[in-house]
């Protein structure tokens, strides 16, 4: 058991060795490709997963340094046809979808808000939804949801700098 153990240590240091090495190299082939940082780290990722998986034999560093370049190249292509073929609305134009010009204001400071306060918000103010009828549709209670528009009033008012007492 002792020799599994010392030769798991070995791939593990040699693993994180070439994660130091090329890291870098590797993003900036990455990003060039890809044009963007998180895809781009996604990528990076990507070729670890498969270097550690796949766990390949190489004749020296410069063979394993052409294989993750040739890895990363291609899970960024990849990538590229990828979001080609399956594009992403953009989500400015999604959030104009079913808003009216008058509760544009209040849909962008609710937008800002954590996400629990977001969706009771606008299903209260934006869709009309009463308190009892937003608990049935997000499988809470009506007093969690009393309690979440009151919470949501709190921190819109400060976002409009407000101070009064008026709930609307």
């Amino acid at each position: 058991m002792c020799a599994i153990t010392s030769h798991y240590n070995d791939e593990l240091r040699h693993i994180e060795y070439a994660v130091e090495k090329y890291s870098k190299m590797l993003f900036r082939i990455c990003y060039g490709i890809l044009d963007n940082k998180a895809d781009a780290e996604d990528a990076l990722q990507e070729t670890f997963l498969r270097y550690m998986t796949k766990a390949p034999l190489f004749n020296d560093s410069e063979h394993e340094k052409a294989w993750l370049i040739k890895v990363a190249t291609n899970i960024s292509k990849n990538m590229v046809r990828f979001n080609q073929r399956h594009a992403a609305e953009n989500l400015d134009e999604l959030r104009d979808i079913g808003i009216s010009d008058g509760d544009r204001e209040l849909f962008d400071l609710i937008m800002q808000l954590p996400p629990k306060y977001k969706v009771v918000l606008d299903l209260y103010y934006i869709e009309g939804y009463k308190a009892n009828e937003i608990a049935d549709i997000t499988n809470s209670s009506p007093a969690a949801v009393r309690k979440q528009l009151q919470h949501g009033r709190k921190m819109l008012k400060f976002a409009l700098g407000r101070n009064d007492t008026d709930e609307n």
